[in-house]
């Protein structure tokens, strides 16, 4: 797991705490990039245990209408709503324009799940102000922190 804060953070850094606990409390609505409607596939299993955790849950697949009970939009672009954390379910080389949606979107987090890593786009994601997660999933992570 590597975490960068963003250039220019309001959020509290190592000296204070637990980043990903701090955001996993402040943050409640996560757009879930390349979510799955089939059971069989980690994109579901991970968004429905944040989901029962009390988040708040944007799937964003063109290949879907609705998961999880929640409309599935194409881009992040279509969603109507504000967007805390861009949580991707892609590999790496489809991260940019997904980091690049992100941050035309305005969201505060960029999580690439356990596996996942792209070093210019996290850099780029960064640059423009948002906190990055690479290489973590987000269900282990909310497990070790928040129960």
């Amino acid at each position: 797991m590597r975490i960068l804060l963003p250039s220019k953070t309001k959020m509290c850094a190592h000296a204070c705490g637990d980043t990903i606990l701090e955001l996993l409390k402040n943050y409640k609505t996560i757009a879930v990039v390349g979510l799955s409607s089939n059971p069989m596939r980690p994109s579901f299993g991970v968004t429905e245990y944040m989901q029962s955790a009390g988040y708040r849950i944007i799937p964003v697949n063109p290949n879907e209408t609705e998961v999880l009970g929640e409309r599935s939009y194409a881009r992040l672009e279509d969603v109507p709503e504000k967007i805390d954390i861009v949580n991707m379910f892609r590999r790496a080389e489809e991260v940019p324009p997904v980091v690049e949606s992100a941050i035309r979107i305005g969201a505060k987090v960029v999580w690439m799940q356990s596996g996942i890593e792209n070093e210019e786009a996290a850099e780029k994601a960064r640059a423009a102000g948002l906190l990055v997660v690479e290489d973590a999933c987000i269900l282990i992570e909310h497990r070790k922190r928040v129960g």
